[in-house]
């Protein structure tokens, strides 16, 4: 936590650096100084930066916009190709089962842009102009429920209040920045501040007392100075940081025409209803024990899961019992002596069609189990899953098994208190066949997803790591 909340915070002070780009100030250079020798050339870097800076700068900037919504991303949406765009791209290609190139290609950039979208609509994320204030702004309206007006601007805030957006604005002579900056940054015994930057035409200061944290932007124009501030608890950092970065790098104090919310691609069509007995996974309390990933109990001693679900677990255990890893490539099949149970669901040999509803069933804490509405996307699964979920077996709605899922997310990926679908590599049926011969498949019932997954649930184990 003490890592992504730093990392969030150095996203944040980026964020000040996008006037950088955009002011014409002029610096006076310092003495000119003996340049160190240049590190030599990162072909893997180079090659990403040429792919990326190929592309039209709104696909550029959508991809960053993309990479802050899935988590991987925590700077500016300039378009500029730097070590932390390079580092966003790789880290959601190694989540996602894809080799980490730094570069994404046509299929990536769709998946990503799906991914994005599925958070903002989860977040309610929407990008509108402030009548009040005069400015566009991005205001994820889930968390940020209680509207109302303020002068010369309107005030965003959770039903408990312990997040508010405010938006601000001043006619031409009413302040100046100076004075707002002097405001923002005033010495304070209770409150430290943690950045500050002052241009000619735009402040940024960010604060944290011992109960909460704050973002300030205003920026200087024709039409006067226009800001936001957006104060949070910071028991809700892991929350909240993500969703300041999306909102700032939205934030637009004088807009000259019509703002949408950035896409990278065409916007994809809504996942199926999941059904009335089907829920996301409920997150764990803090502290509690939870499966480190998710096997599917064939029957006989045999726990089914994918390899790579178990790359950093070398002692896995089983309820309690010792296991025992067998085969090799993406499959593992655990051997797990006296463990009772099991079932057998028949294997899925047709191919997946585009949006297909699916179900992942994954193991939860204290031996709980879960079904995850999912949808079918190019090589995996679109769903809102925890960690401990890799492994975990994937369904079509008539109950056959497609899939298992790769990989699963090392800590629960939330935005504004939701877990967004994501799409997450899957092990393929194909891949299976071997280890489902001579087994009588289960008969499943098809008239309802959540018959579809009972016979199936419970077979589903968690796979504890051992020390």
């Amino acid at each position: 936590m003490h890592r992504r909340t730093a990392a969030f915070r150095t996203g944040l002070a980026a964020l000040a650096s996008l006037g950088l780009a955009l002011s014409a100030a002029a610096q006076v250079p310092p003495p000119a100084a003996p340049k160190p020798a240049s590190p030599a050339p990162d072909p893997a870097f180079e090659a990403a930066r040429a792919a990326f800076e190929a592309l039209p700068e709104p696909e550029r900037r959508a991809v960053q916009d993309a990479l802050v919504w899935t988590g991987d991303y925590n700077g500016v949406t300039t378009g500029g190709f730097g070590r932390r765009t390079f580092e966003g791209i790789a880290t959601y290609q190694r989540r996602t089962g894809a080799a980490p190139t730094g570069q994404l290609a046509a299929p990536e950039r769709v998946a990503l842009a799906t991914a994005a979208d599925a958070a903002r609509k989860a977040a309610r994320f929407r990008v509108q102009t402030d009548g009040a204030s005069g400015a566009v702004i991005g205001v994820p309206e889930r968390l940020l429920a209680k509207r109302s007006p303020l002068p010369g601007g309107t005030r965003w805030q959770s039903a408990d209040g312990r997040v508010t957006l405010d938006t601000r604005s001043f006619p031409p002579g009413a302040t100046d920045l100076d004075a707002l900056f002097e405001r923002a940054t005033a010495a304070n015994p209770e409150r430290k501040v943690t950045y500050k930057l002052r241009k000619p035409d735009f402040i940024v200061v960010t604060a944290e007392t011992a109960t909460g944290r704050s973002y300030v932007r205003y920026a200087l124009g024709e039409a006067g100075i226009r800001g936001f501030a957006l104060s949070y608890d910071r028991a809700l950092a892991a929350e909240v940081e993500p969703l300041v970065i999306a909102v700032a790098n939205s934030f637009s104090p004088f807009p000259t025409e019509g703002v949408s919310p950035p896409v990278a691609a065409a916007p994809p069509k809504p996942a199926p209803g999941p059904g009335p007995n089907l829920a996301a996974p409920p997150l764990a309390p803090p502290g509690e024990a939870r499966a480190s990933a998710t096997g599917l109990n064939l029957g006989g001693g045999r726990v089914l899961t994918a390899a790579s679900a178990l790359e950093n677990c070398p002692a896995p255990r089983v309820n309690g019992l010792p296991a025992r890893s067998e085969g090799a490539g993406p499959v593992a099949v655990l051997r797990v002596e006296g463990l009772g149970g099991g079932a057998v669901p028949p294997l899925r040999t047709e191919t997946l069609s585009e949006d297909e509803a699916l179900l992942v069933l994954a193991a939860e804490a204290n031996g709980g189990r879960s079904v995850a509405p999912g949808i079918a996307g190019p090589g995996g699964v679109y769903a809102p899953l925890q960690p401990g979920a890799g492994g975990a077996p994937v369904l079509d709605r008539a109950g056959r098994l497609v899939g298992l899922v790769a990989r699963a997310p090392a800590g629960p990926r939330l935005i504004a208190g939701v877990m967004p679908p994501t799409r997450y590599a899957v092990v393929p049926a194909s891949a299976l066949a071997d280890t489902f011969k001579g087994r009588a498949p289960a008969s499943v019932p098809a008239a309802s997803p959540s018959g579809a997954a009972a016979p199936v649930l419970s077979a589903v184990v968690g796979i504890v790591c051992g020390r």
